[in-house]
């Protein structure tokens, strides 16, 4: 590993990936270390949609009071496990004021411009960056079993055409013409024709590889556990396989991030939110499109060799322990809407640590403490959808170029 970079980016997973990419393509001199291997986390069994439909944050009216309502039931879709944490508390308390409708609407246009973006770089990618991941940009298809969720759904797109959200009602028939393989008893739902999908290890692990192709030196199992800085700045980083220096550093690592940041003395507020994921052979009718399920809140990806099942929210720290009883629960709950995937054959089962900003809306910054700091985390489960415009807005930030969006909403510095 050379002692000296330009740029250097702490994370291995799409956002710093992303990142590497879009800098190495301008030219610029980049190392990129992971302390595991490239999409070893939640870039590598996460479920793979990439949904700009997912403009309401995830620091809103309903999701706080589900937060509340779930918050002794370890196996509801969003669960708060109950424990003495100064830090939650804090970011709990932030959630809360940022759950607030005015606040809700008002961070809603600039999601959806960040999820609109990100979503063209995918489509160009898909054209131009030479290798396959799996993108199909046919839109998904939300699916209700009862009037209640359609119902609920159907106040959800009065919001969405307010903001001007592609997304449509279907009934139960044009549900199924839509989707056949999905089960006869379902009551309708909503089709979001700008969504899509990919298989995400192959994108992060591709654009990794093509990264390195541009110049940029890729080091795994490498963890950065020191920072010395002077004057603002940070002027040496130590890390598993020795001492680097760097112009800029790039801070990307995910549910990992508040944790790097200790070490430069500055409070990065991400709580880590547990997801897990089934991948399961395909059933006898596989779907064609990618789905989610509203009364499970359970979304599917079908990956052609297989099918992936993703789902639930667990604040409950950095903790890496598996309940078996919320994968089967995602599991049947599934078979409800779609045949075959009780009994289907379990492939591989994941579960990894979402990093969530408390207001739903990511860092992307550069830190006041130190002016060659930028972090680039906190995009909870929306980190494989917005992957591709975080790259490319902190390589315009590093550059020292002009953004392409506007940055002000993403400041470090709004907590």
């Amino acid at each position: 590993m050379e002692s000296k970079t330009d740029i250097l980016i702490i994370g291995g997973g799409v956002i710093g990936v992303c990142s590497a990419y879009f800098l190495a393509q301008h030219g610029a001199r980049v190392t990129l270390i992971e302390k595991d291997e490239i999409a070893s986390g939640c870039s590598y069994g996460n479920g793979g949609l990439i949904v700009p439909s997912h403009a309401v944050p995830l620091a809103s009216p309903g999701a706080f009071g589900d937060g509340l309502r779930w918050l002794f039931d370890s196996e509801s879709p969003f669960y708060i496990k109950p424990r003495i944490d100064a830090e939650l508390i804090r970011w709990l308390a932030r959630f809360a004021w940022a759950s607030r409708e005015g606040q809700m609407l008002r961070s809603m246009p600039v999601l959806r411009d960040l999820l609109f973006a990100s979503r063209l770089l995918y489509e160009e990618l898909a054209k131009t960056a030479g290798f396959e991941f799996g993108f199909e940009g046919k839109g998904s298809l939300l699916v209700c079993l009862t009037r209640q969720a359609l119902e609920k759904e159907r106040r959800e797109i009065r919001l969405f055409e307010e903001f001007k959200i592609p997304a449509s009602m279907v009934n139960r028939d044009e549900a199924l013409g839509l989707e056949p393989a999905l089960l006869p008893s379902i009551m309708g739902g909503v089709y979001y024709p700008r969504d899509g999908r990919i298989d995400p290890r192959r994108f992060v692990v591709g654009l990794a590889e093509k990264a390195s192709g541009l110049g940029a030196q890729l080091h795994t199992k490498t963890e950065a556990i020191g920072f010395e800085s002077n004057r603002g700045r940070v002027t040496k980083v130590r890390t598993t396989r020795g001492e680097l220096t760097a112009n800029q550093i790039i801070l990307a690592s995910g549910s990992w991030s508040p944790q790097v940041a200790r070490a430069l003395k500055l409070r990065v507020p991400i709580q880590p939110a547990k997801g897990y994921s089934v991948t399961v052979e395909n059933p006898p009718v596989t779907p064609r499109l990618p789905l989610l399920f509203s009364e499970a809140r359970v979304v599917i990806n079908p990956l052609g060799h297989a099918l992936r099942i993703a789902g639930t929210l667990e604040l409950a720290g950095m903790d890496f322990s598996f309940n078996p009883r919320r994968v089967a629960a995602m599991q049947n709950a599934s078979a409800e809407y779609l045949p075959g995937l009780a009994e289907a054959k379990v492939i591989e089962i994941w579960r990894g640590l979402r990093p969530c900003a408390p207001d739903g809306l990511p860092i992307i910054s550069r830190v006041k403490k130190l002016e060659n700091v930028i972090v680039a985390a906190g995009h909870a489960m929306l980190g494989m959808s917005l992957g591709p415009i975080t790259g490319k807005l902190v390589s315009q930030l590093a550059r020292g170029e002009a953004s392409q969006l506007d940055l002000t909403p993403f400041s470090a510095q709004r907590f």
